[in-house]
């Protein structure tokens, strides 16, 4: 049972959100960002590599479904697949090169990758639409040889499609973490030296890791034009792999589901907080103060450091009877 917790965990709260939550595009939001907050946090969190290069693939796949849906019309699951293959190839490319360095070098590096592209996606207008973005993205509904099986006309049908693909690849995820080359991860992220003295190939364990995090960046990233029906010059912004970050971080690095609910804080306190005054910016910007000086292991971190001491005050002292022995 406790191998399979986390999914367990993860589809309670993705069946839970429409029952508390109004809006199916919000929901579905939080979906798609915790998709690319678990790419990060394939990255960050199990390899120990802080990269700014993650808005580069959200923006690949929703550019790429934006055109496969647009100008070049294909069946809407195979979008979604070519997607994700730009997105695994974006990271391939700056994986290459960035994985050359280390530490401050290699932020430097994706930095300067996110700057290129943002450029590249600007000036590119006959592919990329510019500043104006490419508009007007239709939503298919899922037919197979004709046969319509799913609706995606209304924001709660999309939910529920985009719930589906979450829950798989979450799963899949979970298995890569879980695996051999997962705990290989591991060992580089806590020691590059050690590991590469057993004999690791540590440039091509990262560059897979880059690659695989791509992938699943696309995908969220495609899920996002369908669901806005545009893919805006903003997310090849080095803006949106900040957001994709700090998501991360918020939830808690090292665990999947703390992508979760990294991505579920951040978008509904910023959604609350837009209600309550313009600049909520500003508040939301002290939130994210107060998780960095006093929850550095994120929201899961804390919910567990919490249990943890409830299990401590419910654990039973030891009880001594009539004859001085302990029971």
């Amino acid at each position: 049972m406790k191998k399979y917790a986390y999914f367990l965990l993860a589809a309670l709260v993705v069946l839970a959100m429409p029952l508390t939550m109004q809006s199916g595009s919000l929901a579905s939001e939080v979906l798609i960002f915790a998709l690319a907050a678990m790419g990060c946090n394939l990255l960050l969190g199990f390899t120990g590599l802080l990269s700014f290069g993650q808005g580069i693939f959200f923006a690949l796949g929703s550019y790429t479904a934006a055109l496969m849906l647009t100008r070049w019309p294909v069946p809407m699951p195979l979008a979604l697949l070519l997607a994700t293959a730009m997105g695994a190839l974006g990271a391939a490319v700056v994986g290459w090169v960035a994985i050359r360095q280390r530490g401050t070098y290699f932020v430097m590096l994706t930095l300067a990758f996110s700057q290129m592209f943002y450029f590249i996606a600007y000036t590119a207008t006959g592919l990329t639409g510019g500043d104006n973005g490419l508009m007007d993205i239709p939503r298919p509904n899922l037919s197979v040889l004709g046969v319509e099986l799913w609706a995606l006309a209304s924001p709660w049908q999309l939910y529920g499609f985009i719930a589906a693909i979450f829950l798989l690849v979450f799963w899949l995820l979970l298995k890569v973490s879980r695996s051999t080359f997962g705990r290989t991860l591991l060992a580089v992220r806590d020691n590059e030296e050690r590991a590469a003295a057993i004999g690791y190939n540590l440039k091509l364990l990262k560059l897979q890791a880059f690659v695989i995090s791509g992938a699943v960046t696309g995908l969220a990233g495609a899920l996002h034009a369908m669901m806005t029906g545009l893919a805006p010059l903003s997310n090849a912004e080095y803006h949106t792999s900040e957001m994709i970050l700090v998501m991360t971080v918020i939830g808690g690095t090292g665990n999947l589901l703390a992508s979760l609910l990294g991505s579920a804080f951040y978008l509904l306190l910023a959604d609350w907080l837009s209600q309550l005054w313009p600049r909520w910016l500003l508040l939301l910007g002290l939130a994210l103060m107060a998780v960095s000086l006093w929850m550095q292991r994120g929201l899961w971190g804390l919910g567990d450091s919490i249990l943890q001491k409830l299990q401590g005050r419910r654990a039973p002292a030891a009880t001594v009877d009539a004859k001085g022995e302990q029971a």
